[in-house]
C-alpha cells in the first residue's frame, strides 16, 4: 500500500511542531526520515499511526483519507524505540497479541508466531520471558509482534537505538532483509545517517523549525 502525507501541520500549546509536511511512499518502499532532535520526526510517525491528530493536512493510505480513522482500523504497525513489550507475557504472547485482536483461531496464531520468530531469527523462543531477553532479542520480538498481523505499512521509531556497534550493524542488515521479504511499506525514523542508508531505499530530511 502507498502512504501519503499532505501538508501536515501540528501545533502543541501554541508552538508549531510540523508545518506543511508532505511525503509520499510507494508500495513496498522503505523511506528513512532523518532530522535533528526536536524536528518532529516522532510526532510525524504518531500522526500516521493515528496517535496524534494533525491541526491541518491529511494522511492517505492507498489514496484513501484515513486522517480521522481510528488507530486500529488503519492497518499500520508501529515499533517504538523502547520496544514496549508486555512484561507479563512470554515471547509468544507478545508476538500473538495483534493476532488475538484479529480473533484468529489458536492454531493459526501459533503457526503465525512460529513463522514470525523464524523470520527474525528467534526460533524456539516462544516460551522465553521477555524480561530475560538481550537488547537485540527484545528488538527482534518487537519487530515480530508488529509484523505478525500483516500490516501493509510499518512505522519504525529509532528501532535500533541502544545497541553496540556490531549488533546494531547486524540488525540493520537483517531489518532491511526482513522488510523487503515482506514487501512492507515502511517509514523509518532515525538520527543515524549510516543506518538510514543501510536500511532504506530513500532518505528524506526533516528540518527543524527552530534551526
Amino acid at each position: 500500500m502507498t502512504l501519503e502525507l499532505r501538508h501536515i501541520d501540528v501545533r502543541f500549546g501554541g508552538a508549531t511542531v510540523l508545518a506543511q509536511v508532505s511525503l509520499r511512499i510507494e508500495t513496498a518502499e522503505i523511506v528513512a526520515l532523518l532530522g535533528p532532535s526536536g524536528a518532529g520526526k516522532t510526532t510525524l510517525l504518531r500522526v500516521v499511526a493515528g496517535l496524534v491528530t494533525p491541526d491541518g493536512g491529511a494522511v492517505l493510505v492507498d489514496d484513501r483519507d484515513v486522517t480521522d480513522v481510528a488507530v486500529h482500523d488503519r492497518g499500520v504497525g508501529l515499533v517504538f524505540q523502547d520496544n514496549q513489550l508486555f512484561p507479563h507475557r512470554d515471547v509468544a504472547g507478545n508476538v500473538e497479541f495483534g493476532l488475538r485482536m484479529q480473533r484468529l483461531p489458536r492454531a493459526q496464531r501459533e503457526a503465525r508466531v512460529s513463522d514470525m520468530l523464524q523470520l527474525v531469527g528467534l526460533e524456539g523462543f516462544e516460551h522465553r520471558a521477555v524480561t530475560s531477553l538481550s537488547g537485540g532479542e527484545a528488538k527482534r520480538v518487537a519487530l515480530a509482534r508488529s509484523l505478525a498481523p500483516g500490516p501493509p505499512i510499518l512505522l519504525l521509531d529509532e528501532p535500533l537505538t541502544g545497541l553496540d556497534d556490531d549488533l546494531h550493524d547486524r540488525l540493520a542488515a537483517d531489518l532491511a532483509t526482513i522488510l523487503r521479504a515482506t514487501s512492507t511499506t515502511t517509514l523509518l525514523v532515525t538520527h543515524d545517517v549510516d543506518e538510514a542508508h543501510a536500511i532504506a531505499d530513500r532518505v528524506v530530511l526533516l528540518s527543524s523549525l527552530s534551526a
